[in-house]
C-alpha cells in the first residue's frame, strides 16, 4: 500500500525530516508533500503580481498564491499531519486542519500537552493526537502495514 502524506504547520524545527526519516526506516511507502517552508519565499509569492503599499494586500495576494499549491496538496492526501510549535501561533494550520475537516480528509494532530486547550475543537475532528514525530511514524506504519 502506498500513501501521499501532506505534512502541514509549523517551520521552524526539523519534524517533517524526522517523520520523513522515519518512514523511510519503517520501509513505508510514503510520498511527502508540504506547503513552501521558506518563510521568506512564501511571504513574495504574489510579489511578481505587482508592488503593494499596504502589508495587508501583499499578504493578501501571496496567501491566495500559497494557497494553490496547499489546497491541491492537501485534496490529493491520503493523511495530513498538522503541526502545531509552541514558538509561533500556527494560524495556517489549524485552517489546514479545518479545510481537511470540510473535506472529510483525516488528519492527525502533532502538538505538546501544553496547548490542548486552545486546539481542542482541531483535535475533537482529528483521527489522532500525537506528541512526537515517533508517534506520527507508528500510526503510519500501522495504517500501511497493519
Amino acid at each position: 500500500m502506498s500513501f501521499n502524506v501532506y505534512l502541514s504547520g509549523e517551520i521552524h524545527t526539523d519534524w517533517r525530516e524526522q517523520i520523513e526519516e522515519g518512514a523511510k526506516a519503517a520501509g513505508l511507502n510514503i510520498t511527502f508533500t508540504a506547503p513552501v517552508t521558506d518563510h521568506d519565499a512564501s511571504d513574495a509569492a504574489g510579489d511578481h503580481l505587482g508592488a503593494e503599499d499596504n502589508q495587508f494586500w501583499r499578504d493578501h495576494k501571496s496567501s491566495k498564491v500559497n494557497a494553490i499549491r496547499t489546497q491541491t496538496l492537501i485534496q490529493k492526501a491520503d493523511l495530513v499531519v498538522v503541526r502545531f510549535g509552541d514558538k509561533y501561533k500556527q494560524w495556517n494550520a489549524a485552517f489546514d486542519a479545518g479545510y481537511c475537516a470540510a473535506l472529510n480528509k483525516p488528519y492527525i494532530t502533532l502538538h505538546a500537552e501544553d496547548i490542548i486547550h486552545p486546539l481542542k475543537e482541531v483535535d475533537a475532528t482529528a483521527q489522532a493526537w500525537a506528541t512526537t514525530p515517533e508517534q506520527v511514524v507508528e500510526i503510519l506504519r500501522y495504517v500501511l502495514k497493519a
